[in-house]
C-alpha cells in the first residue's frame, strides 16, 4: 500500500529556494544580502527541511512495517517513447535514514560555517556565495536520496558533483584550489558515464523482456524490482577482447548492469582506482570537507548500491567485485594515512578507508551494516572534520601537524574542541560503547559469514587489520596535535584560543551522536546481554527495504569472539601510537629511517597521482593541444574550412570578379544580354 503526501517536496525545495534567492540577489541583481539575512535564510531553510524530514519520518514509522512508503508526485517530467520519469519523491526506511543524516548534520555544519567563515571579507562577497553553494548542495543531495526513480536520482547525483566543484574551488584565486575542484569534477564524470550506461542497459533490457501488451514506462525503483526477475537470469556474451575476464565469454546481464552502476559509485564514493580526487578536495573550506566528503556526497555510492540491493542480490559476480574493491580500498587508504602530516589529509584518507568498509559490507550482502556504518560515520567523521577546523582556527589556519603539538596546554581536555575531538577519535577507532564499535563489528561479521563471496575470510582479515591501522593513525593524529612537546610557532602561542560558540555547539551535538548514535543499531547479541528485546532498531527498520532481510545468524560466542579480536587489534594500534609518539617520540623517526623505501612509498601515496599524470593526463593534454587544437581546430577548421573559404572568396573577387566591375555601361549591358539569353535558352531547353 502506498500513502500519498504533498510534504516530501518541501524537503529539497526549501534549500533550493534559499539558494535561488541568494544566487539571484548576488549574481543577477548585484545586491548582496546582509550577513544576518544570509544566515537567516540559509540556516533557516535547512532547519525547515530537517523539521519536515522529522515529521515525515515520524509518519512513516507509524505505518505498518510492510506499508512504510510515502509518495509525493509533483507531476510529469520526462516522457519519450517508452520512457516515463515523473518528478516524484519517495520516502521509505532507506531514504528516511539518509534525509535525517543529510538535513540534520547539514544543519549543524551550516551553523558551524557561520563562525568558520566569519572572517571571509573578500570583495566577491564570499560569505553569501558560500552559503548559496551549501544550500544548492543540500538540495541536490536530498533530491538524490528522495528521488523515486533512477533519472531523478541521477539529477541529484550530477547536482552534488557540480556543487563539489564549486565548493572545493571556493577560494578560486588560489590556482591549486581551482585545479582540485576541476580534478574532482572530471574524475566524477568518468563514473557518471558508467552510471548512465547502467541506466540505459537496465531500462532497455526490462522493456525488451516484457511480454507483448505489457509496458513499464517508468524507471521507478519499485517497478524495476517487480519486473527484475524477467532479466535476472539472462546472459550476455562479452566481446572477444574481454575474454580474459572471469566467467567469459558469457556473463549474467545483472552482473554487467550492476558493475556499470558500481563504477559510478567508485567515482562518487572515492574507491580504487577513482579515489584520487577526494584527498585533494581538502583544498576547500573545512565545513565543505565535513559536509561533502564525510557525511553526505561520498556516501551517495553506498546508498545507491543499497537502494539497488535487489539487483546485486542476483549478481554475485558484481557483489564480489564490490566487496573486494571495498576491502582493498579500506586497507590501501589506511596505509597512506599512517604517515600524512596534514591534519585534513589524514581525515581524507580515513574517509576513503571507511567508505571501503561500507562497500565491503554491501558486497558481502550486509546492506543494513553498510547503512549503519554510513550513519555512524556521518556523525564521527563530521565531528572530526569540524574539530580539525576548530584546531585550524585556533592556530590561525595552520594545518601541518609538524607545527602543532602540546595544544592541550592552551586548550585543555575539558574544553569543547579537545574533548569533542577525542570523542570522535574514540568512535572511529572502534572503542567499545561508541558508535563506530557497533557498526564496524557488523561489517566484519557480514564479511566473515559471506560464504558466497570468494575469499570472504581474507576480507574479514583485511577488515580487522584496517581496524588496527585506523586506531593507530587516529591516535597518532590526536597525540601529535594535543600532546607532547609543542611545535607551535612562538609568535602564535599567545594567540591560541577556543573557538566561538557557533563552532563549538555543533561539535558538542555531534560528539553526543558519535557516542550514542550506535545504540540505534545495537546488535542483538548485546541486546540479549542487556535484556533488551529487538535492540537492533535500525536493522529491523531497514530490513523490509533491503535484500537479505535481517542478515546472517551466528552464535553469540562467535559474534562476541569476532568483536573481541577486532578490539584487541585496535588496542594494539593505540598502544603502538602511544609508544611511538608519546612514550618514545624519537622512535618513529628512527623507524622511518630504518625503512626508507616503505616510508617514501607511503609518503608518496604510492605515486598513483604521478602515474595517472604521466600515463593519462599528459598524453591527453598533448593530444588535446597538438592534435585537437593545433591540428583539427586551428589547422583544419579555422585554417582550412573557415579561413580557407574566406581566402578563396577574396582571391576569386580580387583576381576575377573585380575585372567585371569596369564602370562602363556597355559592359554591364552586355552581361545583362548574356544573362537574359542564358535564361531563355534554359527555359526553352
Amino acid at each position: 500500500m502506498v500513502t500519498e503526501t504533498a510534504a516530501l517536496r518541501w524537503i529539497p525545495l526549501l534549500p533550493l529556494a534559499s539558494a535561488v534567492i541568494g544566487g539571484t540577489m548576488l549574481g543577477l541583481l548585484r545586491r548582496p544580502l546582509s550577513r544576518g539575512v544570509t544566515i537567516a535564510i540559509s540556516c533557516g531553510s535547512v532547519l525547515g527541511a530537517f523539521l519536515v524530514s522529522l515529521a515525515a519520518v515520524w509518519r512513516l514509522v507509524g505505518l505498518p512495517e510492510n506499508e512504510r512508503l510515502l509518495i509525493d508526485t509533483v507531476g510529469p517530467w520526462i516522457t519519450s517513447g517508452q520512457l516515463r520519469a515523473d518528478l516524484s519523491f519517495a520516502l521509505d526506511p532507506i531514504s528516511a535514514v539518509m534525509i535525517l543524516l543529510v538535513s540534520g548534520v547539514g544543519l549543524l555544519i551550516h551553523v558551524y560555517s557561520i563562525g568558520y567563515m566569519d572572517d571571509d571579507h573578500r570583495e566577491d562577497k564570499g560569505f553569501q556565495r558560500f552559503f548559496c553553494y551549501l544550500n544548492l548542495f543540500t538540495f541536490s543531495m536530498l533530491t538524490l536520496v528522495l528521488g523515486d526513480n533512477l533519472v531523478l536520482m541521477f539529477l541529484g547525483w550530477e547536482g552534488v558533483g557540480l556543487c563539489s566543484y564549486l565548493l572545493i574551488g571556493f577560494w578560486y584565486a588560489d590556482r591549486w584550489n581551482a585545479v582540485c575542484g576541476m580534478k574532482a569534477f572530471i574524475v566524477n564524470r568518468i563514473g557518471d558515464f558508467a552510471f548512465l550506461v547502467g541506466i540505459f542497459l537496465l531500462f532497455t533490457s526490462i522493456v525488451g523482456a516484457l511480454p507483448e501488451g505489457r509496458s513499464v514506462g517508468a524507471v521507478v525503483f519499485r517497478d524495476i524490482e517487480a519486473v527484475f526477475p524477467l532479466i535476472a537470469e539472462k546472459m550476455v556474451r562479452l566481446p572477444d577482447w574481454l575474454s580474459f575476464l572471469p566467467g567469459a565469454p558469457e556473463w549474467k546481464l545483472a552482473t554487467l548492469i550492476g558493475l556499470c552502476f558500481f563504477v559510478g559509485a567508485v567515482g562518487k564514493s572515492a574507491q580504487i582506482p577513482l579515489y584520487v580526487w577526494l584527498p585533494d578536495a581538502m583544498a576547500g573550506p573545512t565545513p565543505v570537507s565535513a559536509l561533502i566528503h564525510a557525511a553526505t556526497m561520498v556516501t551517495a555510492g553506498v546508498y545507491m548500491v543499497c537502494r539497488l540491493s535487489f539487483l546485486y542480490a542476483e549478481a554475485p559476480g558484481a557483489s564480489a567485485v564490490i566487496a573486494w574493491t571495498g576491502g582493498a580500498t579500506a586497507l590501501f587508504a589506511a596505509t597512506i594515512a599512517l604517515v600524512q602530516t596534514d591534519i585534513k589529509k589524514v581525515l581524507a584518507y580515513s574517509t576513503v578507508s571507511q567508505l571501503g568498509y561500507m562497500f565491503l559490507a554491501a558486497g558481502c550482502g550486509g546492506y543494513a551494516a553498510a547503512m549503519f556504518h554510513l550513519l555512524t560515520h556521518g556523525f564521527f567523521k563530521a565531528l572530526l572534520f569540524l574539530g580539525a577546523g576548530a584546531v585550524i582556527l585556533a592556530l590561525h589556519h595552520e594545518q601541518d601537524m609538524e607545527k602543532m603539538g602540546g595544544l592541550n596546554r592552551f586548550i585543555p581536555w575539558w574544553r569543547p574542541t579537545h574533548l569533542c575531538f577525542l570523542m570522535g577519535v574514540l568512535a572511529i577507532a572502534g572503542t567499545p560503547g561508541f558508535s563506530g564499535f557497533f557498526s564496524k563489528d557488523e561489517i566484519l561479521l557480514a564479511a566473515y559469514t559471506a560464504e558466497k563471496i570468494p575469499g570472504h575470510v581474507w576480507l574479514w582479515g583485511i577488515g580487522v587489520v584496517t581496524a588496527g591501522l585506523t586506531a593507530f593513525y587516529m591516535f597518532r593524529l590526536h597525540f601529535r596535535v594535543f600532546f607532547g612537546q609543542t611545535r607551535i610557532a612562538a609568535s602564535l602561542q599567545g594567540h591560541v584560543h577556543e573557538a566561538a560558540p557557533t563552532v563549538t555547539v555543533p561539535l558538542v551535538v555531534l560528539a553526543l551522536l558519535a557516542i550514542f548514535g550506535g545504540y540505534a543499531g545495537l546488535p542483538q547479541v548485546y541486546g540479549d546481554m542487556l535484556g533488551i528485546a529487538h535492540s537492533n532498531s535500525l536493522g529491523n527498520f531497514l530490513a523490509p527495504s533491503l535484500a537479505g532481510g535481517h542478515g546472517h545468524a551466528v552464535s553469540a560466542q562467535t559474534e562476541l569472539g569476532l568483536g573481541g579480536v577486532a578490539v584487541a587489534v585496535a588496542v594494539a594500534g593505540v598502544l603502538v601510537a602511544f609508544v611511538l609518539y608519546l612514550r618514545r617520540p624519537g622512535l618513529a623517526d628512527r623507524l622511518a629511517s630504518a625503512l626508507p623505501g616503505v616510508y617514501r612509498l607511503l609518503v608518496g601515496r604510492y605515486w598513483i597521482d604521478e602515474l595517472y599524470d604521466r600515463t593519462i593526463v599528459r598524453p591527453l593534454v598533448w593530444i588535446s593541444e597538438r592534435v585537437l587544437f593545433r591540428g583539427i581546430d586551428a589547422g583544419l577548421i579555422d585554417g582550412l574550412a573557415v579561413m580557407g573559404t574566406a581566402r578563396s572568396v577574396r582571391s576569386l573577387a580580387s583576381r576575377g570578379l573585380r575585372f567585371a566591375q569596369t564602370g562602363f555601361t556597355q559592359t554591364y549591358f552586355a552581361f545583362m544580354i548574356a544573362g537574359a539569353a542564358a535564361v531563355v535558352v534554359y527555359l526553352l531547353g
